[in-house]
């Protein structure tokens, strides 16, 4: 009877136990929560509590009875930590940051979530680098990174695997990716990507066949590589000039998703030879560009993309670089197979989509389908093993303008974000597009919402909402 109780007592508190949101995205990074959430909420109904935060776009990292996240607050970057019953904040740190760097007049220099093993928690500022802290606010250590060379500031945010913290710095000079135990912060490997430009994703550890391998989307390319030692496995061409969604799988396939100016066929930048536009436009005959230089336009309205080091001018090799890039972009929605080495886009790549793609918003994979949102609301679900469209650019009415948070799932729903702050619940077992609750928190919605056995969070500009019942 003894053993019989214990039995009991263990499988009552195994049942009670908390789900978790450890990294952007959930839980592996697929954006599916657990429990049963809401349909229909708003700042009135169905709200277990509402707080205030410091501004940010970092979404919430959930461990047991607490919430972590990060800001901007008086001229502070800091990392903050919440009591998940009531939003109560439990402790506050401030980051060693001398100078702040930079970010998109939409942005913020809090963007990157955090992420836990349940011990280390880790946070990544682009003014300071990468700081790790136990879940009671006290620093464990801390590894100090240049800030990444673009103007519009960070976004990828680190993840947890095989006891290291990794970390993807791609940017438009003299991009890395690093490993770090996530016990010392030591650097356990460091792999060069100078090829690589901009890039704003998030990498994705895909897990299939028992086996688990390092996915990277990044300019032009998706790598993939090995978590013990960073060793390249394979290459895939044909992705957008710079990365924002982040690469998402099953066990069967990869499915990775681009889009950015420049890379559909029907709307192409192109950039004439060097020497024919430096003879055209050099007014000053001193054999460099400068944003003055260049025409009205495309090319002037992205100089401080082409001027990789950002000195203000453009040499011939910083030219002949973006032009490359803009004739090799292509965005689509492509799904690879598992099993590849060296370059596999003629052999792996199982099934691609070139309409109605999104810009940030990464989709999410619910019964078998993978969901996306375009920018202005237009909604597309395709099937995961073969591409087809289920419905492609359908509109959310009442819920236009951008989608810059990324899907989640959870109940054979689809919860998806728009700008504005309408959160769009559909049904993600029908065959048309069929949205359940439209739900506006009047607010804007930069970072993507968490569900953790069935209470929705979601950040707002200046609040983090808890809804449940």
């Amino acid at each position: 009877m003894k053993h019989l109780a214990t039995f009991f007592l263990f499988f009552g508190m195994t049942c009670l136990a908390s789900s978790n949101w450890p990294q952007f995205r959930g839980e592996g990074g697929l954006g599916i929560g657990t429990g049963e959430p809401l349909v229909t909420f708003s700042a009135e109904k169905n709200l277990k509590w509402k707080v205030e935060v410091p501004h940010g776009h970092s979404s919430p990292c959930v461990w047991n009875d607490k919430i972590a996240l990060t800001g901007f607050s008086e001229g502070k970057l800091v990392t903050f930590c919440l009591n998940k019953a009531d939003g109560r904040e439990l402790w506050r740190v401030a980051v060693p940051a001398t100078k702040v760097e930079a970010a998109h007049r939409i942005g913020s220099p809090a963007a990157p979530t955090c992420c836990t093993d349940g011990e280390k928690l880790i946070t990544y500022f682009g003014s300071f680098g990468l700081l790790a802290y136990d879940w009671n606010g006290k620093e464990q250590w801390k590894k100090p990174l240049p800030a990444p060379v673009v103007e519009f500031g960070t976004s990828s945010s680190p993840i947890l695997a095989e006891g290291k913290v990794i970390l993807v710095v791609d940017q438009d000079v003299r991009s890395y990716m690093i490993a770090l135990d996530v016990k010392t912060g030591a650097e356990v490997w460091r792999v060069d990507r100078k090829e690589f430009r901009r890039g704003f994703s998030t990498p994705f550890i895909w897990k299939h066949g028992g086996e688990q391998e390092l996915v990277v989307s990044g300019s032009l390319w998706t790598r993939s590589y090995d978590l013990k030692d960073g060793r390249q496995r394979w290459s895939v061409a044909g992705m957008s000039r710079v990365s924002n969604t982040s690469p998402i799988g099953t066990e069967d396939v990869l499915l990775v998703c681009g889009w950015n100016v420049g890379g559909d066929e029907d709307d192409r930048v192109e950039m004439e030879a060097y020497d024919t536009f430096l003879v055209a436009q050099d007014h000053d005959k001193n054999g460099l560009l400068t944003e003055a230089e260049f025409p009205e336009g495309p090319l002037r309205d992205r100089f401080t993309i082409i001027d990789a080091d950002k000195d203000g001018r453009v040499t011939k090799d910083e030219y002949n670089v973006m032009r490359a890039m803009f004739a090799k972009a292509e965005n689509q929605l492509c799904a690879i197979k598992p099993g590849g080495s060296g370059d596999i886009t003629k052999t792996h790549v199982v099934w691609s989509q070139k309409k109605q793609l999104p810009y940030v918003f990464t989709p999410v994979v619910a019964n078998g389908r993978i969901f996306t949102v375009k920018g202005g609301g237009l909604a597309s679900a395709y099937e995961v093993e073969s591409g087809s469209p289920i419905y492609q650019g359908e509109r959310l009415e009442l819920a236009s303008g951008e989608y810059y948070a990324s899907a989640v799932t959870a109940g054979n729903r689809v919860y998806v974000v728009s700008q504005r702050g309408v959160i769009s619940v559909l049904d993600a077992t029908s065959d048309k597009l069929s949205v359940l609750a439209r739900n506006d928190l009047k607010a804007p919605v930069f970072a993507s919402p968490a569900i953790v056995d069935g209470v929705i969070y979601i950040r707002t500009d200046t609040r983090l909402f808890a809804f449940g019942q």
